[in-house]
């Protein structure tokens, strides 16, 4: 506390101080960074883009931070730490320019939400809203001021660890979903105490990694690249993400860190983003075993050329940008422009005016509207995929049996990239169940297995013998959050270890089983679908989940969520996702491999688009998701046959919650452009509304089309609607509902 009056007062005396003087406007700001930067030695500014991990009050920090040779600080936790090294940096230092402490906190740093997979299968922006904001709020309180988050990589391959990160396999969503974390994250005033940066990355197209692997190449033809992957980064650009964050991978042969088309031009000039681009950590040296450059100094080169503001943890900078001017390979004004972008950030993060983080006696974390925040996530995150009837449970049921390796796994309900969560603060699925029903009905218990990959089958004997006893079973199955995340990338996504055996033991006993899926990626589950009477995906749902999931197994609320990324059938399908393209041979009459008769003659199953082996389509679609109760979709009404220029065409339908719940269902918007100089997927996302009915309820649900929205890139330089016929659907998901015809006339 002391330390905090100390530093009270010293802002006090430096308020005369011309570059700490209070405004927050551009041009004020603007006005004092030149001030700045103009006072600045070519050594200071290279340490301004020299981010380095914490080692608390260590000699060569405080040195570091007192002479300029860092700008921004990563993972120091400690408040009274962070203070003192901001005071050492406003008033020892020559120019007194504040500190960044930046941290990746994800979905939750120490109340946990949903993975960002999970957010995106509620298609709610309002439940990733909160995520951030309660996020934000109780990592700000330890000195926190940016985070490394959302990711916003379209992902259509769930090999790729990181799809537990992402937003899923449609740009649309993956931008509505991206706009509403960075809006959570940053507030209404981004210099506020509570607020914290937002970083929009991994720019770009990471997700398109090859063979689903971190860090791995990608090839990918510019109108690809600019239909599908830049959209969400855009949108957050024009959300005002305050920095972006470099990928790892390259994109046609050139890493991201030194990609001055992508950095540059597209980032820099043709969305004019004047936020922070920082490398991911290492990025810049590891452009060497890349091939892209031969020793540290050339990545040097090649990044700051390349626009890249801030290296994390790489040195590079440190070590060679001096040279680098002096030889003119680099530019003083480069260095000077990234200069001016970290300044800008430190200013409209308020740090010139209020650098210090006030010392709290109770901390902000797991408060009560917190916490029921994370519960609403968790439940609308889940979603119901298959259903015989047997949930919501009957009031007749007198005993349950919880069994499978994630019913008590709090560490693992949390998911990937909580390194500051608290696992004993999170509520699993078998302490709810027992908390909120366990008067109601008898609730035993045995995991069959004891971990996610467990291949003892020891456990499977003791857990049938409890299910025996039961009336239904409910089995947590899933994966570990360690499989799952970053470098957690796996070639077969089917479930690991003995689940598989353990869900058919289950299953012989005769009992309806309920099988509660907890995972990070989209999972191969085919062969479990048919053992199951009812399938929850609940991916890992955070500090809540488990009450989450135990009022949704009751009935207490009805299960809203849609898949955000198609579940395969099998992983030799990948890559599978909605908005693929027709073929010039379609899908038809198709015989499945043991349908064919031995010494069938090669021309007796017919010349079409699909696997012998699995078909053509998924085992669940993009946007597929059950309820308790049905809706009925009424035909599609247009407000007009044609859409010509810059008109609008209002899209409505009516939806009647024919069943005897009350429930929410999300209402997607879908087009085709039959004929185009360009083929189009069969179907895109265009918009969606989350609806909540009353039993018994019509809802008259909009959307508005116009022009943008039927656009698309013919190359880097033109993007436009053609003139011709397009369909439009309303429907439940990805693959159903009727189509209806308009024109578009230019």
């Amino acid at each position: 506390m002391m330390l905090y009056m100390k530093i009270k007062i010293f802002v006090f005396a430096m308020s005369c101080f011309t570059l700490t003087a209070s405004g927050q406007g551009g041009n004020s700001i603007e006005k004092r960074i030149d001030e700045l930067v103009s006072q600045m030695t070519l050594q200071e500014k290279i340490g301004q883009m020299n981010q380095l991990t914490g080692m608390g009050l260590s000699k060569n920090m405080k040195e570091s931070v007192k002479t300029g040779k860092v700008g921004t600080i990563l993972n120091e936790l400690n408040v009274e730490v962070v203070n003192e090294l901001q005071r050492i940096a406003v008033e020892e230092s020559r120019l007194h320019i504040p500190l960044i402490v930046a941290r990746d906190v994800i979905h939750g740093f120490k109340t946990i939400f949903p993975i960002p997979l999970g957010q995106a299968a509620s298609w709610n922006p309002e439940v990733a809203e909160e995520g951030a904001r309660v996020a934000a709020m109780e990592a700000s309180a330890t000195g926190i001021r940016w985070t490394f988050a959302p990711m916003i990589d379209v992902s259509r391959d769930p090999r790729w660890g990181r799809i537990a990160e992402s937003c899923g396999e449609d740009p649309y969503l993956t931008s509505m979903m991206g706009v509403a974390m960075v809006k959570g994250f940053q507030g209404t005033d981004l210099s506020a105490p509570t607020s914290i940066a937002a970083c929009a990355k991994h720019f770009a197209a990471y997700g398109a990694s090859e063979s689903g692997k971190d860090y791995n190449t990608t090839w990918i033809p510019e109108v690809l690249l600019r239909d599908v992957y830049l959209p969400p980064f855009e949108a957050a650009a024009k959300a005002g993400a305050a920095t972006f964050m470099c990928s790892f991978n390259d994109i046609n042969g050139i890493p991201s860190s030194g990609n001055p088309y992508l950095n540059h031009q597209i980032l820099r000039n043709e969305w004019n983003y004047d936020g922070v681009l920082v490398s991911d950590w290492g990025s810049i040296q590891q452009m060497i075993p890349h091939g892209f450059c031969a020793d540290l100094k050339e990545a040097a080169m090649k990044a700051a050329n390349a626009s890249v503001d801030i290296d994390m943890m790489g040195y590079a900078y440190t070590k060679h940008l001096e040279d680098l001017v002096a030889s003119g390979k680099v530019s003083e004004k480069t260095i000077d422009e990234a200069v001016r972008n970290i300044l800008r950030l430190k200013f409209r993060l308020g740090l010139f005016d209020n650098p210090y983080t006030k010392v709290e006696k109770k901390l902000p974390y797991y408060t009560a509207e917190s916490l029921a925040k994370a519960k609403r996530a968790a439940m609308e995150s889940a979603v119901l995929l298959k259903n015989n009837g047997v949930l919501p449970l009957k009031k007749e049921i007198k005993t349950i049996a919880v069994v499978g390796p994630l019913a008590d796994a709090p560490a693992d309900q949390l998911g990937t990239w909580c390194f500051d969560a608290e696992p004993e603060r999170a509520v699993t699925p078998l302490t709810a169940l027992r908390d909120l029903y366990g008067k109601q009905v008898k609730i035993v218990a045995e995991p069959g297995l004891q971990y996610s990959r467990d291949r003892s089958e020891e456990g499977i004997t003791k857990a049938v013998r409890t299910a025996e006893q039961a009336d239904v079973i409910l089995a947590f199955v899933g994966e570990e959050a360690i499989l799952s995340g970053e470098a957690r990338c796996r070639a077969d996504i089917g479930l690991p270890g003995k689940q598989t055996e353990l869900l058919a033991a289950l299953k012989q006993t005769g009992k309806p089983v309920v099988m509660i899926v907890m995972a990070g990626r989209p999972l191969t589950i085919a062969r479990e679908t048919d053992m199951a009477d009812g399938i929850l995906y609940a991916f890992h749902g955070g500090t809540m989940a488990g009450p989450a999931l135990a009022d949704l197994i009751f009935g207490q609320a009805a299960p809203s969520g849609k898949l955000p990324v198609t579940i395969p059938r099998m992983v030799g399908q990948i890559p599978i996702y909605y908005a693929h393209k027709n073929t010039g041979r379609p899908a038809s009459n198709i015989t499945l491999m043991d349908d064919i008769e031995i010494g069938a003659k090669q021309t007796s199953i017919g010349f079409t688009s699909y696997h012998l082996d699995a078909g053509d389509g998924p085992l669940f679609p993009f946007g597929y998701g059950l309820s308790y109760t049905t809706f009925r979709y009424g035909d599609v009404k247009l407000s007009s046959g044609k859409l010509k220029g810059d008109e609008t065409l209002t899209v409505t339908c009516d939806i009647t919650n024919v069943g005897n719940c009350d429930a929410s269902e999300v209402v997607q918007l879908y087009i085709r452009d039959r004929v185009a100089s360009l083929i189009r997927p069969v179907r895109e996302l265009k918009g969606f509304k989350k609806v909540f009915m009353k039993a018994g309820e019509t809802h008259t649900v909009s959307f508005q089309l116009s022009a943008s929205d039927l656009a698309f890139w013919y190359d880097a330089k033109v993007k436009k609607a053609e003139a011709g016929e397009f369909l439009v659907w309303v429907s439940t998901d990805s693959q159903t509902g009727t189509p209806v015809r308009f024109l578009y006339e230019e």
